[in-house]
């Protein structure tokens, strides 16, 4: 089999090492060059492939007609896309005769679409994993090859449920390609209308309402937490990110009044020299870690002036 790969991030580069330790011969390997404006926290592709002796090139837009001739000239049998950023035309795809194949952040047909890992963790999911699926004009639509889930445990943040994301990504791509490789390809329909689409997300999103319940507020904080761009929330006219939290135990949890009712106030306080969220149904979310905007660690007796600064600005209002 001879492929040609569009790969970037950890995905990316396991999915490639797989590639060449299952023997198949990567003609060209096309990549992103990093964002100067973004946390570069994950693996480099180029780096792979050059130590693996791959010839690559950096490609952002795979519509540019020098993309297409590139794979075209490298002869690929499949093209496989392994969390490349962009959508490859269907003009591309056209051009590798054995098909087109991708590999998914979730398991379809169930989150479509951008950042799957950090939708599933929002939205309280208990399971989600890696889907290798043929590739059309319509993102994540093709039939599913094979497909690995993995736990997401109540407490995982959405980088471990990435970690173990990129394991289910290489095991389901090293099970599904003897039989690739032998041009006996399985495929199963991917039912859309039984899963979910979802668009990307922006550092905005993270913004914390504290009006929701405390399992969505700590969904939240665990769904953007840090190498992502963190939950974050103002306090006295200053914005702080909440990178670590839990919820208490159960026989530790008091019991507020719902502020639905009137009967507390929402958002970040300091209860027992700990900083503490108060949600809108009265759940609490401890934070165990709070940072400033410089990344500097913000102690409850720092964060404390501020609180007062809220509450007298309050006052004034």
């Amino acid at each position: 089999m001879r492929a040609v790969v569009f790969a970037y991030h950890n995905v990316g580069e396991r999915c490639l090492r797989v590639l060449h330790a299952r023997g198949v011969e990567v003609a060209l390997v096309i990549t992103h060059r990093d964002r100067p404006d973004e946390n570069i926290w994950f693996r480099r592709v180029a780096d792979t492939a050059a130590e693996l002796g791959v010839p690559f090139l950096y490609g952002e837009d795979p519509a540019d007609p020098a993309i297409a001739q590139a794979v075209r000239d490298a002869r690929p049998d499949v093209i496989f896309s392994f969390y490349y950023r962009a959508m490859i035309p269907a003009g591309v795809l056209a051009l590798a005769p054995g098909g087109a194949f991708n590999m998914h952040g979730s398991l379809l047909p169930k989150y479509r679409g951008r950042v799957p890992v950090n939708w599933a963790v929002l939205h309280g999911e208990t399971e989600t994993g890696a889907t290798l699926h043929v590739m059309e004009a319509r993102p994540d639509a093709g039939d599913i090859v094979d497909q690995t889930a993995v736990p997401i445990l109540p407490d995982d943040t959405a980088g471990e449920v990435f970690d173990k994301v990129t394991v289910a990504a290489e095991q389901t791509l090293w099970r599904a390609l003897p039989a690739m490789m032998a041009g006996q390809t399985p495929r199963r329909p991917n039912r859309l209308a039984e899963g979910s689409y979802y668009s990307g997300r922006k550092p905005e999103d993270g913004r914390i309402d504290w009006n929701r319940s405390a399992a969505e507020v700590y969904n939240l904080i665990r769904a953007v937490a840090p190498p992502y761009p963190g939950a974050f929330t103002e306090v006295g006219g200053q914005r702080f990110i909440v990178a670590q939290a839990r919820r208490p135990l159960p026989d530790a949890a008091r019991p507020l009044p719902d502020a639905a009712s009137g009967g507390t106030a929402t958002g970040l306080q300091v209860r027992d020299g700990q900083v503490v969220g108060v949600c809108g149904d009265g759940g609490l979310v401890i934070v165990t870690q709070l940072l400033a905007p410089d990344g500097t660690a913000v102690t409850p007796q720092a964060l404390a002036p501020h609180l007062h600064t809220e509450q007298s600005n309050e006052g004034n209002r």
